[in-house]
């Protein structure tokens, strides 16, 4: 039987030191706990830390996006090797995966990741995957690595997904672990605190945004501190941090793709009949079209925004922006087909 997928998301400030550089008995505490969960999942790791474990190496780091490149051209050999190190005993070999934006947009070229990282898997090795921050276009880039994995969660159909942090978990008002989200709603979005850490890019606001998207397509996530002995395999079994349960999804994997790894190129809004509409499956019509809120071409793909101006799904576009503007007669033209539209 084809094992079950499991992503796990490592934070640079969950394994770097505090003077920033690469924390050795974090990652040696990883291997031995991925060791015993190979047993039973596929195992990505996406991991940050690059640019925290090479910028030491550069004379008058001052953090600019040049520097910020070379700093990850140097960390991800090291990073790469210390995980390698640790893992070796275990029998577990390990393979760099530098990804791209553009990888998840083109759905061929995701099927081809997805190919290799099956490869990989057949041989017990585990992909280590991190953005490729060298040659990455700064408009084509991923927000964060909590995007990268949540992706790949997504477009993999994995089981569960796990974000490592520096926080115990998601804190409530009074600073106590809010222990389960049963619903990834605006409330749950709000109790998020907007700081984030040093050597980080995202924060807690990035790791509830993607635990929402992909407890929507069916992942189990869960929002953990990563240090202590047991977590990893404590948060898999539900025991630690703040789970966000999984919604029961019937979406296929192609739109899963759709809804998260394809490029938003525009957004429109919707008034109240097509927003009913399209939640009861029917395709999106020109005439339910508030305004175009960004411009887009046919075949692109779009958000489709409520009244409120809230995201409420995306689809792949029959028609672009400039023609749906200048029709006199938007009666029974089709914006996007049913099949093609993904509630989010």
């Amino acid at each position: 039987m084809k094992k079950p997928i499991l992503v796990i998301k490592f934070g640079s400030a969950s394994i770097t030191t505090p003077n920033q550089e690469i924390d050795e008995a974090v990652i040696a505490n990883v291997a031995v706990q991925v060791a015993q969960l190979i047993q039973k999942y596929n195992i990505v790791l996406v991991s940050s830390g690059a640019v925290a474990a090479g910028k030491k190496l550069l004379k008058n780091y001052t953090g600019t996006l040049s520097e910020k490149k070379a700093a990850a051209a140097i960390g991800n050999p090291l990073l790469l090797q210390t995980y390698a190190h640790y893992f070796s005993p275990f029998g577990i070999s390990i393979a760099q995966s530098l990804c791209e934006r553009h990888h998840f947009s083109n759905r061929n070229q995701f099927l081809q990741l997805q190919k290799t990282y099956e490869e990989l898997w057949k041989s017990n090795v585990i992909p280590i995957a991190n953005e490729n921050d060298v040659v990455s276009n700064l408009e084509l880039k991923f927000s964060d690595n909590d995007e990268l994995a949540t992706l790949i969660a997504v477009g993999f159909g994995a089981e569960l997904l796990l974000f490592s942090t520096s926080v115990p978990g998601v804190l409530d008002a009074d600073g106590n672990i809010i222990k389960e989200f049963k619903m990834m709603d605006a409330a749950a979005l709000s109790v998020a605190k907007k700081e984030k850490s040093i050597v980080g890019l995202g924060g807690m606001t990035s790791k509830l945004t993607f635990a929402r998207l992909a407890t929507q397509m069916g992942i189990k996530a869960v929002i953990f501190s990563g240090r202590s002995e047991n977590a990893i395999i404590q948060a898999v079994n539900g025991e630690t941090g703040t789970i966000c349960r999984a919604q029961k999804s019937n979406i296929s994997a192609r739109n899963k793709w759709l809804a998260s790894g394809s490029l938003v190129r525009g957004q429109l809004q919707i008034d109240e009949g097509a927003r009913k509409a399209i939640q009861n499956r029917h395709s999106l019509l020109a005439v339910g079209l508030v305004k175009i809120v960004k411009s887009f071409v046919a075949g692109e793909v779009i958000e489709i925004l409520d009244l409120t101006m809230q995201t409420i799904a995306v689809a792949k576009t029959k028609i672009d922006a400039d023609t749906l503007q200048n029709l006199d007669n938007l009666q029974n033209v089709e914006i996007a087909h049913a099949d093609d539209i993904v509630l989010i």
